[in-house]
């Protein structure tokens, strides 16, 4: 580990391996799990989504994205409406019981994140905050697929 990018790579596979601590676990009953709360926050960012739309934000192909889509229906997190802009295609968008379910998730994962950084002065979270959302907009920038963030559009619509 003789360069910092060494050191990044060895960081960022730690935290793969902790981040069921802070956000959902399938083995947790009425937990969502990874996919649902990834899907559902694009969802209560963005608005509503078609299944092209979600394929291309995701970098997933469709019948990954109809296989999550479909359980996000099935458990009423989600349901198909049509394009509000006109369009031909049938769009997802997040239930009220998505969003209070979202919500519920997000709370959890941050009370996990503030337990962590109790002993971190302000200035150093706000910090590590500015250097998380710079590294995922350049892999955003660099993907091609960028992610609506808070600043783009004032409140998530969950809340």
């Amino acid at each position: 580990m003789d360069k910092p990018t060494h050191l990044i790579e060895f960081e960022m596979m730690l935290i793969g391996r902790h981040l069921n601590f802070f956000g959902p676990r399938r083995r947790d009953a009425g937990r969502l799990d990874r996919s649902a709360y990834t899907m559902l926050s694009r969802l209560s960012a963005q608005g509503p989504m078609s299944i092209g739309q979600l394929s291309d934000a995701f970098g997933l192909d469709s019948s990954t994205v109809n296989r999550q889509t479909s359980t996000l229906l099935k458990t009423g997190l989600a349901e198909r409406i049509p394009d509000p802009d006109g369009g031909i295609a049938r769009k997802f968008q997040i239930t009220e019981d998505g969003a209070r379910r979202l919500d519920h998730e997000r709370a959890r994962a941050i009370e996990s994140l503030e337990r962590v950084l109790v002993d971190w002065d302000a200035d150093d979270v706000a910090e590590f905050a500015r250097y998380l959302e710079r590294f995922n907009t350049d892999i955003e920038r660099l993907s091609g697929s960028p992610w609506t963030r808070r600043a783009d559009i004032g409140h998530p619509k969950s809340s």
